[in-house]
């Protein structure tokens, strides 16, 4: 597992978050496992294209937008501790380039797997006669309920772990002029002279002489010319 940490909004509900709120089968992102049953090695395999939910990636960076068709291609395999669910998550998602800020697009392809326990067996499948205080060896895990299981969490820890931390539109892109801001890949020649900062004030002082000759010279000019007239 990476070492990346995710944000509050986007990790997993804690261990019996599932068992205390009903799951609704309508839900496109719960799935059914009355017809996989719970004989170990039964296998299923399932493909279903859903809308991305609400805040689907790495908060002001890049995600999937709200509503965004997400495929899944899942296998669902019984085991004796409950349902191994792996598969691969394809999307599209949006952000903007780190280097020079244009928008981007990130074809996603996010690989996920997650155990989902039956809430009435141990660790080792074996079922459990009387409750017990493990709430602490529970952490983490998620459960099955009425047969039914939620993959949203497992989908996002999944898709934040395939999305680039960093984004950019291409790999060599050369970002934004430091002085000026201009897009370098839109003029690859694109500089700006060095000046020594020593001679910087010299030079304006040259500026300002330069432009005082030239209205002296202007003024005498336009002297003679009057002089002429008279």
């Amino acid at each position: 597992m990476s070492g990346r940490t995710f944000p509050t909004e986007l990790r997993r509900p804690k261990a019996g978050t599932a068992l205390n709120a009903r799951l609704d089968h309508r839900n496109p992102l719960v799935f059914d496992t009355h017809e996989l049953g719970r004989r170990p090695g039964a296998l299923q395999r399932l493909t279903r294209t859903v809308d991305a939910p609400k805040d689907f990636g790495i908060h002001g960076v890049v995600g999937v937008p709200e509503g965004a068709p997400v495929e899944l291609d899942l296998r669902l395999e019984s085991v004796m501790e409950g349902v191994l669910v792996t598969g691969t998550a394809r999307a599209t998602a949006e952000g903007e380039c780190v280097r020079c800020l244009e928008p981007l697009e990130h074809e996603l392809d996010a690989d996920l797997q997650e155990l989902f326990s039956y809430p009435d067996a141990d660790d080792r499948g074996r079922v459990i006669t009387e409750p017990g205080d493990d709430a602490e060896d529970d952490e983490g895990r998620l459960f099955i309920e009425d047969g039914l299981f939620d993959l949203e969490p497992v989908l996002r820890d999944a898709v934040v772990l395939a999305l680039p931390m960093q984004p950019v539109c291409r790999e060599d892109c050369p970002g934004l002029c430091s002085e000026c801001g201009a897009r370098l890949a839109d003029d690859p020649d694109h500089h700006h002279d060095a000046v020594d900062l020593r001679w910087a004030a010299l030079q304006g002082l040259a500026a300002s002489i330069e432009a005082g000759d030239k209205d002296e010279m202007s003024g005498a000019e336009a002297g003679v010319d009057e002089k002429q007239e008279k």
